[in-house]
């Protein structure tokens, strides 16, 4: 559909977002750099493509079925796209989440009729031991009655959901010589990748990562802040001949360029997008004039104003 059409349901305003090329921070003879804006889908995230793609997968197949309960473990943005799904669609909504994660992400599931569950965090960090914790209690969860448990981290389903974003950015800027995007589930980058690679595309993939949990560059966890990514392991969609090369990007960097696309391009968005465009502003760098490097606005910055990312006294 398009902006002049009138949607039967909200989940029809779900994909078809926008791109814009960089001026301001793109460097000087440096390739374009294009970034998709996912904070457009209905719930400020891309993950809205995912959830619809799993819900209704499920429902397809006859593993989900009025009257049942939807279960997952999510930093949030996960969470509040199918705790929005869920509600359109009628289930109950049980998302566990933690302290670690943005408050405007747990107020946003249960905003939609979600019943929250927190796990407590190390220190108000992602860690290795939160993802234990979330897989011992998604386990008591999954086996009652009437629960399907979507499983992102495994849901093949969910790489059908993303592969739109390839197949748009194809049809927005045409050719894409390198898409770089930062790694949680890994969903995105893998349905980006293969959609490039189904339409004839030799666009380089690059998979992001933050320095302070470097799992794909150097095989070493950590504890971080950067939502949505590096769960502490390499995630199950992710294999070798879905992309070409590993970055780790500083997190620091990575928030102050949140920071600065706010303040100079005018895209609000959060920590995970900073650290995409830091990577995709090091390849414009290096692969010169000419070319077309494309990587997506994750989500909203609107869900990280009560933290600390664009608090008064912030670096620029």
């Amino acid at each position: 559909m398009t902006f002049t059409e009138i949607a039967d349901s909200v989940l029809d305003a779900i994909g078809r977002t926008p791109v814009v090329r960089l001026k301001r921070l793109a460097p000087v003879g440096g390739a374009n750099v294009f970034v998709k804006l996912e904070y457009f889908n209905p719930t400020g995230s891309y993950k809205d493509r995912m959830a619809l793609a799993m819900i209704e997968g499920a429902e397809a197949r006859g593993a989900l079925r009025p009257g049942m309960r939807v279960v997952e473990y999510t930093g949030g943005s996960t969470g509040s796209s199918l705790a929005m799904i869920c509600a359109v669609k009628g289930y109950a909504f049980v998302p566990l989440s933690s302290d670690a994660f943005a408050r405007e992400k747990i107020q946003t599931m249960q905003a939609f009729g979600a019943d929250v569950q927190i796990v407590p965090s190390e220190g108000g960090k992602v860690t290795p031991g939160l993802f234990d914790r979330f897989r011992e209690r998604i386990a008591v969860l999954q086996n009652e009655p009437e629960t399907f448990w979507t499983d992102q981290f495994h849901n093949t389903d969910a790489l059908n959901g993303y592969r739109e974003i390839g197949v748009e950015l194809l049809n927005q800027i045409g050719a894409v010589d390198l898409f770089c995007g930062a790694v949680g589930t890994a969903g995105m980058l893998v349905g980006v990748s293969r959609a490039l690679k189904a339409s004839g595309s030799r666009a380089r993939i690059v998979a992001l990562e933050p320095a302070s949990s470097p799992v794909l560059t150097t095989g070493r966890s950590g504890a971080h802040r950067v939502e949505g990514t590096a769960p502490g392991f390499v995630p199950p969609h992710l294999t070798l001949s879905d992309y070409d090369e590993a970055r780790a990007i500083d997190e620091e960097e990575a928030r102050a360029m949140a920071r600065r696309l706010a303040k100079e391009e005018g895209i609000f968005a959060g920590i995970s997008t900073g650290l995409n465009v830091v990577a995709a502003i090091q390849c414009a760098a290096e692969l010169g004039s000419g070319h077309n490097i494309a990587t997506v606005a994750v989500d909203t910055g609107l869900k990280y104003l009560n933290g600390d990312l664009f608090a008064d006294g912030a670096a620029s």
